[in-house]
């Protein structure tokens, strides 16, 4: 009997039959163009998806980089709450939905789900995709106005990535105000720059007022305890690049790895992290070097030795992003 196909496998399957009669230089132009649209100011009221050329084109570009990287965030989360299973979601700007991809990786099975975004063809070809993923077969999408006059119902779990960067700031408060006044859990995703991250601070900070707290990244719900314009906390997800990702952006690799910034905050009684590791581990000859986000609020860096047994093997096989020590219970 063959194994069930992933949900990523059959998302990268998917996105690969989207390109199909699509000439190649067509669809690296969509997404330079995109790409060129997205790094500018976006009024909501102004889809940049104009048409299912251009979705297809960037959804084949950028939905395995934000499935990897929600995936990533939805994982740190589960640690934390390993009895719940959400029962339905909301995904906020979902677009083509990758981020409902996601969550189908996460736990499986079907939920109640609907997709909002004001991009119609981004709608219309999210369904097509989600036809292959059986999860998702009874999904709702639904076109809305992303900003100040968004209500949402209750659920169990919203997701809002790459979102909040096309939003003005008062859309931005509205959005998160409103997720968490309807949602058990709010994950929040963005890029991995400094303004990414300084998006997810403010968000998070909303999130701790409205009455959540952080179990993902943060080992706490207090104040961020980086220095402001001196550095910024973001992860990194694997991506495997697909042919028209290799043409867009050139190298060789097969892969490329996707930066992002995140937080889960929820009203569950889920418990963080003991402590996480916020930059990729250092490893020497017979050490590893570990900097951590404490749980008492402070940034630290601890040298694992040999001296310290099979915690040492563990060490060297931590990963950014990764809790520590592992193995420990959240609080």
């Amino acid at each position: 009997m063959n194994d069930p196909v992933s949900p990523a496998e059959t998302l990268r399957r998917s996105l690969a039959e989207l390109l199909d009669g699509l000439p190649p230089r067509q669809a690296a132009g969509a997404v330079e163009r995109l790409i060129a649209n997205y790094r500018g100011q976006t009024p909501t009221h102004a889809p940049i998806l104009r048409d299912r050329a251009d979705v297809a084109a960037y959804a084949a570009y950028r939905m395995p980089a934000t499935f990897e990287a929600v995936r990533s965030a939805l994982e740190a989360f589960a640690a934390t709450a390993p009895d719940f299973t959400p029962r339905s979601h909301v995904d906020v700007g979902g677009g083509t939905g990758a981020a409902t991809w996601a969550v189908t990786a996460t736990w499986p099975g079907e939920r109640g789900v609907t997709v909002l975004d004001w991009a119609e063809p981004a709608l219309a070809l999210g369904r097509e995709i989600a036809a292959a993923n059986p999860a998702l077969r009874d999904a709702r999408w639904q076109r809305a106005r992303i900003g100040a006059d968004l209500t949402l119902a209750d659920t169990d779990l919203v997701t809002v990535s790459y979102v909040l960067n096309e939003l003005s700031e008062p859309d931005r408060a509205a959005l998160v105000d409103a997720a968490a006044a309807a949602a058990q859990a709010v994950v929040i995703v963005e890029a991995g720059t400094p303004a990414g991250y300084a998006r997810v601070i403010e968000a998070r900070d909303r999130l701790v007022r409205a009455g959540l707290h952080v179990v993902a990244p943060c080992p706490h719900s207090a104040a961020c305890p980086i220095e402001p314009g001196k550095d910024w906390c973001h992860f990194s997800a694997r991506v495997s690049r697909s042919s028209l990702h290799r043409q867009v952006k050139g190298g060789t690799l097969p892969y490329e790895d996707e930066k992002f910034s995140y937080v889960v905050a929820t009203r569950l009684p889920a418990g963080p992290a003991p402590s996480r590791v916020v930059r990729r581990p250092q490893i020497r000859k017979g050490q590893v070097l570990l900097d951590l986000c404490e749980a008492d609020e402070r940034l630290s860096r601890t040298t694992v030795t040999k001296r310290h047994g099979s915690l040492y093997k563990a060490a060297r096989d931590t990963e950014w992003g990764d809790t520590w020590p592992p193995g420990e219970p959240s609080a």
